[in-house]
């Protein structure tokens, strides 16, 4: 189950990293900055609904797999992180937000994996305060990648600016919920 239609559009979530960071170095012959952040916008919106798309598929098609969910949300946490060194780079978001966004996908990997280690996963399963937070990443993000007027109504820089804050505290908040959902296992195995 390597090369199924699900997994391939995974693969296609990590073959845009370059293609979203790379719109930001194209000179300023191929278009405007504003231009430059529209076409960002739309692939960041576009390869980040094929995460939706490829779980949905994936069980429609009966064709889940170990390697697939395994490589579906490395594939998040990589558009994710890359998305948000693009916008400190940039001067879009907080040097601050971006070490608690990405140091807590590090730190959570590392508890996941210890914990399926040890036979101990399900305590640290995916939670709704987790799932929140990735919405309201998966929002803030392109906002702060258009970074000006949407439909001349909404100051998408204000909004995503307020919305990567509430990002980070809900991180931080799921951070601790993880930890202390995982805290009796390490506990056990500090001895």
């Amino acid at each position: 189950m390597f090369l199924t239609i699900p997994t391939i559009m995974t693969w296609t979530r990590i073959a845009a990293i370059p293609l979203i960071v790379g719109v930001f170095y194209l000179p300023e012959s191929f278009g405007s900055v504003a231009d430059k952040n529209l076409i960002a916008t739309i692939m960041f919106v576009v390869f980040a609904m094929t995460d939706w798309l490829d779980g949905y598929l994936a069980r429609r098609l009966n064709q889940t797999s170990a390697f697939g969910a395994f490589l579906d949300p490395v594939a998040d946490k990589i558009l994710v992180c890359a998305s948000v060194l693009v916008l400190v780079h940039l001067n879009r978001a907080d040097v601050f937000v971006g070490l608690i966004i990405i140091g807590r996908e590090i730190a959570i990997s590392a508890l996941r994996e210890w914990m399926a280690q040890i036979g101990a996963t399900k305590s640290v399963a995916v939670h709704m305060i987790g799932k929140v937070k990735t919405v309201v990443q998966m929002i803030a993000i392109p906002f702060l990648l258009f970074n000006g007027m949407l439909f001349g109504l909404i100051d998408t820089h204000v909004w995503g600016v307020w919305l990567i804050w509430l990002a980070a505290v809900l991180t931080v908040w799921s951070m601790v919920y993880y930890m202390q959902k995982a805290l009796p296992e390490i506990r056990a195995r500090a001895k």
